[in-house]
């Protein structure tokens, strides 16, 4: 399917449409003490509850993070970006070894799962994350605790994690990740397939009941070692369509929604309801351009760099309002290891210049510009960030001759190396090197069988790449010079140019100003805690 960017642009327009037309409902009425705080997400129906299970949607992460709790957490709405960031949660403490591969955790006393099964325990702890790291159990992000050599327990209320290779930063990259929320042993091996929909955790709210239609419906968890939450009862709502949400909201049906994020959205919503407030992850997801060094002229540096003196992030960026930040390298600005064009030599800020790229096409050998063929998802985020790149190229004299296809078909086809530039939508914890070993190392290459990583670049396989660097980095057990060797490697890729950087995108999420969170979201995951909401 060929869409241009005027069509594209039509039918994302369509939510925006529909908010004109919709009835001028306004927001609701003031409701009772007990009123269900209600949440929509884009997605059609729940399909589990387990935090490690495969294939979870953002609405059952939205359930998932409400039911369960971590060793550990960042404050509420934000990330922890360094290593003093992180508090204790299920954990009253811990400490690391000086090398980083040793971290022992003290469980708090009194810390109970719902519905009466008990204590936490170091027993509970090293049961969930024996689940992450045994190769013969299916759970999701396996590679993410792969450095785990094991998880003892010290004591029954102490728990020891030895690494494979330091990690200064592990409350961030492991310990408060959401597959490594804290499972009760005896609920999940006593319900067997049922856990999936009928989940135990420790978190502020437990299970009421889980409908394909009604969505998940939640209860303030009386026993919550934090205090009850504000709101009694939280409804996670399930609404594919973007237009069937957005009316529902504006309606007053529900009382917080998952935003589109497209060009104009926020603006089409606040023409309707104008004291709707948008909360915003920052960085959200990291958009890269990856280009197939295996492919005819992307091998060509010249070529490469003419594709990126022809793009503007700024001006990508400036299409979304205050959603996007345009990127420098691989690591979103917001996060410690990227770099700034001011930290960069001349040669490596590359300023938009189309005369530049057109002047670098030549040299290559392409006076009269050159045509690359592609595919790209036709979901919104994935379909307006290319259509805008390809205006921008073609400024330059390079074609894209783009065709738009389904999301599912996208990711299937660029995991089989079938893609010779590839957006790549990706959102990561604040850990510097999680993009790079997942995108550039050589383990990650893409295979045509589809059996690779998402290194759809081929570096250092192509073409030498940072391999060594990254051995450095991962080896290293003081943050800050992990941090240093992270810049290298930004800098060497800016000059080999496998892999661009082009905007971060917020998430967001339009809520009724009568909902207060308790807090301000700053940054963080694409879903955050409720226990602190209220209806005023």
């Amino acid at each position: 399917m060929s869409l241009s960017r005027r069509e594209f642009m039509t039918k994302a327009g369509v939510a925006g449409a529909a908010i004109t037309i919709a009835s001028t409902v306004g927001m609701p009425e003031a409701m009772a003490q007990d009123h269900v705080l209600s949440i929509a997400l884009a997605a059609r129906a729940p399909n589990g509850l387990n935090p490690a299970q495969t294939g979870l949607t953002g609405g059952d992460n939205w359930a998932i993070s409400q039911i369960y709790d971590c060793l550990v957490n960042s404050a509420d709405g934000t990330f922890g970006i360094k290593p003093e960031d992180f508090k204790p949660e299920i954990a009253e403490s811990y400490e690391s070894s000086p090398d980083a591969k040793t971290w022992t955790y003290k469980i708090r006393k009194g810390v109970k799962f719902h519905k009466g099964y008990g204590e936490v325990t170091a027993d509970d702890v090293v049961f969930t994350f024996t689940r992450l790291i045994d190769p013969k159990v299916v759970t999701a992000s396996k590679a993410t605790y792969a450095n785990i050599a094991s998880v003892e327990a010290v004591d029954p209320m102490t728990v020891k994690f030895t690494l494979k290779l330091p990690d200064p930063l592990f409350n961030g990259s492991i310990a408060s990740t959401l597959p490594a929320s804290i499972l009760s042993k005896k609920a999940f091996t006593e319900k067997g397939d049922a856990y999936k929909f009928d989940p135990i955790g420790t978190g502020p709210y437990q299970v009421t009941s889980v409908d394909p239609t009604s969505g998940v419906l939640l209860e303030a968890n009386p026993d919550y070692f934090g205090g009850v939450a504000v709101t009694k009862h939280l409804k996670i709502v399930f609404i594919a369509d973007t237009t069937a949400r957005t009316l529902a909201f504006l309606s007053g049906q529900i009382d917080m929604m998952e935003g589109a994020r497209t060009p104009g959205w926020i603006a089409g919503i606040k023409q309707r309801a104008a004291k709707t407030i948008f909360d915003e992850t920052q960085p959200g997801s990291f958009n890269h351009l990856m280009l197939n060094l295996t492919k005819k002229p992307l091998d060509d540096v010249r070529v490469r760099q003419a594709i990126r003196y022809a793009i503007d992030n700024s001006a990508i960026a400036k299409a979304y309002g205050e959603l996007a930040t345009p990127m420098v390298g691989m690591i979103a600005p917001q996060f410690e290891g990227s770099v700034k064009p001011a930290d960069l030599p001349p040669e490596l800020q590359y300023k938009p210049d189309v005369a530049k790229a057109k002047a670098l096409l030549a040299e290559a050998g392409f006076p009269n510009g050159l045509t690359i063929q592609c595919f790209n998802s036709q979901r919104e985020d994935y379909a307006a960030i290319m259509l805008m790149v390809q205006e921008q190229l073609r400024a330059a004299g390079i074609t894209l001759d783009m065709k738009m296809i389904d999301h599912a078909t996208f990711h299937d086809q660029t995991a089989k190396d079938l893609n010779t530039i590839v957006l790549n939508s990706s959102s990561y914890p604040p850990v510097p090197t999680f993009p790079l070993v997942i995108q550039l190392a050589s383990n990650a290459e893409v295979k045509a069988d589809g059996s690779g990583g998402t290194n759809f670049s081929h570096y250092g396989v192509a073409m030498k790449g940072v391999d060594d660097l990254l051995t450095k980095a991962l080896a290293e057990p003081d943050f800050e010079k992990r941090v240093a060797t992270v810049q290298d490697i930004e800098k060497q890729v800016l000059k080999d140019l496998p892999d661009m950087g082009i905007i971060t995108l917020s998430y967001v999420v339009a809520r009724n100003p009568r909902v207060d969170l308790g807090y301000p979201v700053k940054s963080g995951y694409a879903y955050w805690p409720l226990h602190k909401a209220k209806y005023v």
